[in-house]
Order: structure tokens, then sequence, then C-alpha cells
């Protein structure tokens, strides 16, 4: 990067650390479990909103979706179409009662309704897939990044891990919405620019109307499926139903967004600031991945490169694959230029309405599409045959390796700081949630004892800075992910619907027991991670079959775990 670069990049960092530390500690002296864990609950709704935005949209969503859209069109936002309708009945049924029962974390619910065991359970899945989702959200960057910039990604991870445990332990809650304010600010700065830039860099000769065309054409505008099936990963029913589930239960039982919410002064505000990211975030994602779709346009017309990870073409270098590795490479930039020929008769067609000048073009273009796609797969099974442990998947890397090599001075700064502050909103979120939740849940309900305020405040703090240290050393150690944003969407999806089971369970299973829930849970688990292993059934359907496994189960074996003296007595007080 060019000294411009890591000035803006460096200023954006250190002004959202600072800053962050600064206005948490002017409000930190006697702070309270309250003011440490949701900010003394006196955030109002445009906060709360920015906040649980800023947590949900991670470095993976501006790294990953606009390669998504790429490779594979703008299908993913079918994945978000049940979040505004969860988002309303979140509204309705669980603010309010988040509220009324004075609640620091989601999980304390569980054990009024049940028992110790059912809300460590829950607590406890909500902290393994949390971490693993936190490491991801770590390591995804810090990996491309890498690469990309050719930096040692143990370092990267190191310096976003403890830039964010730097300001979460300092002003926990409270500090960690200051600096999501101020990293959303750069987010949106960062992303509308890289917008307006891809476009501009379309040749001359292709105007904003022929590049929408072309990506049409090419089958990027693929946003609405209609068809029913389990297998097919992104559908309007799987988005729908699958989506609903899944943000039902990652808005209303992951604390990570809970905490988010709750830190709003009044029910109203909390509620304001959840329909506000309801009605954002489905425009959000279709701008980054309407960004990618056009970022497929510009290549179209100036080649990209045949495998976007160089790293692992780079390895070819010397061995016995080199000279076909540049032969295909050679085909590849002579099959672009024909296709971008195609191309350009094609929107002219379009243009002056020679519907035949249009249909050839098109069978031309179908051919080369096909001719292209033969080749990166030719690459692709050199790179195996040269090394079996090679990452074949680039999607991670088309995003960067524009942003890298085609924006102006300074702009490349700014994106990657758009890239670390993406990664610092959702990863402070996180673990400021793991501490609170292992504290509140866990630490204090199982080992209790006379914890004082001031000593709660401090447990919490040195909590943070272990759920930093251990996702920190998490993504030291992950593997290759493949397309990150469906990976840490696949993680959270494992879990999500056994423990908005337990949850629905909890409100409309009155005479169930704490431990027939927990048992259901426990064999959900079992089922859900089997067909993961041995079905092709997308992912997004594990939390509708979760949610329901549990239900089902739980009435399926509660004659064999009556309920208890205590809830009965509370039953008939109701």
């Amino acid at each position: 990067m060019h000294l411009l670069d890591w000035i803006v990049l460096a200023s954006a960092l250190s002004f959202v650390v600072l800053w962050s530390i600064r206005k948490s500690r002017l409000a930190s002296k006697g702070a309270t479990m309250h003011d440490f864990v949701l900010s003394g609950r006196e955030a109002k709704w445009y906060t709360v909103a920015i906040s649980v935005m800023a947590t949900q949209a991670s470095a993976i969503t501006f790294i990953s979706l606009p390669g998504q859209a790429y490779v594979d069109g703008m299908r993913f936002v079918q994945s978000y179409l049940g979040l505004p309708l969860a988002m309303v009945l979140l509204c309705v049924v669980a603010i309010p009662m988040y509220h009324r029962l004075n609640v620091l974390t989601a999980y304390e619910f569980l054990e009024k309704r049940f028992d110790l065991k059912t809300r460590t359970l829950a607590a406890s899945l909500f902290l393994l897939q949390r971490s693993l989702a936190a490491a991801i959200s770590i390591y995804a960057p810090s990996i491309v990044l890498s690469i990309i910039m050719g930096w040692n990604v143990s370092y990267v991870i190191f310096v976003i891990g403890a830039l964010v445990v730097l300001y979460t332990t300092s002003g926990g809650t409270r500090a960690v919405s200051w600096a999501q304010s101020y990293q959303m600010a750069i987010i949106t700065l960062g992303m509308v620019s890289v917008g307006f830039l891809v476009v501009w860099s379309l040749p001359k000769d292709i105007s904003f109307s022929d590049a929408l065309h072309v990506a049409a054409f090419s089958g990027k505008f693929n946003a609405v499926d209609f068809t029913f099936d389990l297998n097919n990963k992104y559908t309007f029913w799987s988005g729908l139903l699958g989506g609903l589930f899944l943000q039902l239960s990652y808005f209303g039982t992951d604390q990570s967004q809970v905490q988010r919410y709750l830190s709003g002064e009044s029910v109203t505000q909390s509620r304001l600031g959840l329909l506000f990211n309801g009605m954002m975030k489905i425009p959000m994602q279709f701008g980054i991945l309407f960004i990618g779709a056009m970022m497929f346009v510009f290549y179209q017309f100036s080649t990209p490169p045949i495998f976007f990870n160089q790293s692992e073409t780079a390895k070819l270098a010397g061995t016995r694959y080199e000279a076909e590795y540049k032969q295909l490479s050679s085909q590849y930039e002579q099959e672009s230029a024909k296709r971008a020929t195609a191309l350009r008769t094609y929107t002219q067609a379009v243009r002056t309405g020679d519907n035949a000048s249009k249909e050839a073009a098109s069978a031309h273009l179908e051919t080369s599409t096909q001719a292209l796609t033969t080749l990166k797969s030719k690459v692709r099974s050199l790179l195996e045959q040269n090394d079996p442990k090679a990452v074949t998947n680039d999607t991670n890397y088309i995003f960067l390796t524009f942003v890298i090599n085609h924006l102006p001075i300074g702009l490349v700064g700014l994106l990657i700081a758009v890239v670390f502050s993406a990664s610092m909103s959702s990863a402070s979120s996180e673990i400021n949630a793991l501490a609170s939740t292992t504290i509140i849940d866990i630490y204090k309900r199982l080992f209790q004892g006379s914890l004082t305020e001031a000593r709660s405040v401090w447990v919490t703090r040195l909590a943070t800075v272990a759920w930093g240290t251990i996702i920190v050393g998490f993504a030291q150690f992950m593997g290759s992910l493949g397309s990150l944003i469906e990976a840490v969407n696949k993680v959270g999806s494992l879990f999500y619907g056994a423990i908005l089971g337990i949850f629905l369970a909890a409100f409309y299973l009155k005479r169930t027991s704490g431990t027939a829930v927990f048992v259901a849970a426990l064999i959900t688990e079992a089922v859900i991670f089997c067909l993961n292993a041995f079905t092709e059934i997308g992912f997004l359907w594990y939390n509708l079959i979760g949610c329901v496994l549990v239900l089902v189960m739980a009435l399926a074996v509660s004659p064999f775990f009556p309920l208890s003296t205590r809830q009965e007595k509370s039953l008939a007080d109701k």
C-alpha cells in the first residue's frame, strides 16, 4: 500500500479505539453490571439500530458477499427474506418480556421458567457456537488480508483481537456501542465509494444500462427463486421459512444481539432499533451483492485473473505444472478478450433492437462462458494435483483483489479500514456477550458467592480478556472455509434451531418440564449434526427443523419427565 493508505488506515482505527475508550470511561466510574453489560439502559433507538446492524455485519459480509454475487449471482439475498417478519414478532413478544423481567441475559428467563440445567444448556450452546463464529469473524478477514497484502496472518489476527479486547474490556457495552457508531460510518463511506467507483471504472462505451443488461444476461440478477427444493440453499422458501427461524433465534436468543437492544432506554426505543434493522438489512445486503454483480461486469471487459487467490497459483512456479498453468492463463486471456467483443456486440444489439445480432451474440457468449468455466476448472485441478490441500475456492479474494488493483491511493486504505472495522465491530459484540453470559449464566449460578457489583464488573472484564484470548487462539488454527459468508451462517444454523426451540417451549409448552426440554434439545442437536454430515439439505432448513424437533421431542418425552413441584405451584398461581 501507499503511505497515504497506511495513514488513512491507522488514523481510522486509532480514532475508533481511543475515542470509544475515552467516551466509555467518562461514564464508567462506579459502574454496575447493568452499566457494563447493558450500558445503563440509556441507548436511544438509533444507537440500538446501529449496534444491532454492526454486530451482524461482520467483515465477512464485506469481503465475501461481493464475491458471492460475482460467482453465484444475487440469490443469497433470499436468506434474509424472513428478517422483517422476525423483527415484528420479536418486538411484540421478546422485547417486552425481557424488559419486564429486567434480565441481563436472555438465558435468565429459562431458569425462571424451567431450571438451572436448561438455562446452562442454552447458555453453553450459545457460548460454543458464538465463540466459533467470533473466531471466523476474526480469522476470515485476516487470512484474506494476509494473502492479498502479503501480511503475516498471525499478526493480523493478533492486531484485530488486541484492539477489540482493549476497548471492550475498558468500557463494556458502552464502548462497543460508541465504537460501532464510528465503524458503521467508515463502513458506509467505504462501500458507497467502492460501489460508485466500480461503475465509474466501466469502459466508456459501456453505460450503466448496458452493465445491467450484461449482469442480467449472465444470470447475476437471480435474486428470487420460487422453486421448493430442500437441497437448494437459497430459494424464496428457504429464506422465508428457514431464514425466519434463523433470524428469530439470532435476534431473539443470541446474547450478542439481545444485549444490544436490551441497552435501549425503553421498550419503545428497543423496538424502533430492531424495526429499523428489519427495514434496512435487506436493502443493505442487496446493495453489497449489487456491487459484486457490477464487479463481475467490470471484469468482463478487463480480464480478471484466472484464479483470484494468487498465493495458490504462485505455488505452481517451478513445478511440472507451471507450463500448463501459463498456457491455460494465456488461453483464458484470449477467450476473455473474445467474450468482451461479443458482449459489446450484444449491448449494441440491445440498444438498437437488432434481435438477430442479439441472438447471435448470445450464442457466442454461451459458448464463451463454457470455455472460460472449463479453463478455470482445469486450473483448479492443477492446484489440487500440485497440493491436495490447496484452497480451490477463490470467492473470498475477488473483492479485495479489485480494491487493491483498481481503487485510487487513499481509498485502498479506507477499504482496508472497512474490513478491520467490520471485523472489530462484530467481534467486540460477540466477546462482550460471551463474557457477560459466562459470568452471569455460568459462574454466578454454578459458583454462587457474595460477588459485589464492583467485583462482578471486574470479573466480567477478566472474562472479556479471557474470551478474547481464546477466540484469537481459535482463529489461529482455523482451516480453509470456502465461502466465508456461508461458513458463518452454517455454524449458527447448527445450533440456532435447538436454542429457539428451547425458548418457544418455555413460552408455549406450559406443562412441559425443564428436563423434558433439556433431553429434547440434546437429541435435536445430535439429529442436526447427522443431517449436516450425511445429507445435502440446505443449512437454512436446519433452523426450522431444529426448532420444530425440540418442540415435538419435548412433548414426546414429557410423560417420562413430569413437572417439578415448584413448576406445578407456579402454574397454579397463574
